[in-house]
C-alpha cells in the first residue's frame, strides 16, 4: 500500500488514528496517574512517554487537545505539579486499556476500571499499586505545539520505584520487569530482549 497526502486526509478519523499511532512502531505504554485540589484522582493511559535527559532526570509526555471531557491529567498537573509514571503489566493491560475512556472528572478511573491508589510519603501523587516499576515527577515545563494544540510536558524524576530483578549486569532489563508496548489504539505487545551491545566507541566500531 502507498498512501500519499491526499490519501491519508481522506481516510475516515478511526483509520487514520489507527494507521498514524502506528507508525513509529512499538511505543512503551504507560498509566500517569494525578489528583486535583479537591484530591479527585485520575490515571490514564499514555504512549508517548519519551526520554529527555538523565541529568536532570527528565521524561517528557504529549497531552492532547483539552475539551471539557479530557484533560483531566493535565488540569491535574498543572495544579499540583508532581505526576506518576506507571509501567503497564499483562496482569491488568485490560484494566489500563479502558482509562482511556472519557470518564466525568468527578469519576476516578482507579475506582471505575478496577485499579489501586497508591501513595508514598511527601508525594502527593497516586501510584499505581499493580505497577512493580514507577516514576514520580514533578513538573518543570511545558511546550505548546500550535499546529495540532498539543503540549509537550517535561517532568523531573523524584521518585523512582524500579523491582530489584530487573536491574541485570547494570542495566533495566525490561523484559524482566515485564513491560508491554503498544501500537495503535488498541493493539499491546510483549518485550523481548533481543541482546545487548557495548556503548559504541569509534574504534571499537566492527566491520560489516
Amino acid at each position: 500500500m502507498n498512501y500519499n497526502k491526499k490519501d491519508i486526509e481522506n481516510l475516515d478519523r478511526i483509520t487514520r488514528l489507527k494507521i498514524i499511532n502506528s507508525v513509529t512502531g512499538i511505543k512503551p505504554a504507560n498509566l500517569i496517574g494525578s489528583i486535583d485540589n479537591s484530591g479527585r484522582t485520575n490515571v490514564a493511559i499514555f504512549s508517548s512517554v519519551v526520554h529527555l535527559g538523565s541529568n536532570p532526570a527528565l521524561l517528557g509526555f504529549i497531552s492532547r487537545p483539552r475539551t471539557e471531557d479530557v484533560g483531566h491529567t493535565y488540569n491535574n498537573i498543572m495544579e499540583n505539579e508532581v505526576y506518576t509514571i506507571n509501567h503497564i503489566h499483562p496482569e491488568f493491560v485490560k484494566k489500563a486499556h479502558y482509562t482511556s475512556g472519557k470518564f466525568d472528572k468527578a469519576i476516578s478511573e482507579f475506582d471505575r476500571c478496577g485499579l489501586t491508589e497508591e501513595y508514598v510519603e511527601g508525594f502527593k501523587a497516586p501510584f499505581v499499586r499493580e505497577s512493580n516499576f514507577k516514576m514520580g515527577l514533578r513538573f518543570r515545563e511545558k511546550i505548546e505545539i500550535p499546529i495540532n494544540g498539543t503540549v509537550m510536558i517535561i517532568g523531573e524524576i523524584e521518585q523512582l520505584i524500579i523491582p530489584k530483578t530487573a536491574y541485570v549486569s547494570d542495566d533495566i532489563d525490561l523484559e524482566v520487569a515485564n513491560a508491554i508496548g503498544i501500537s495503535g489504539l488498541n493493539s499491546y505487545y510483549a518485550l523481548t530482549k533481543i541482546d545487548s551491545y557495548p556503548y559504541v566507541r569509534l574504534k571499537e566500531v566492527p566491520e560489516f
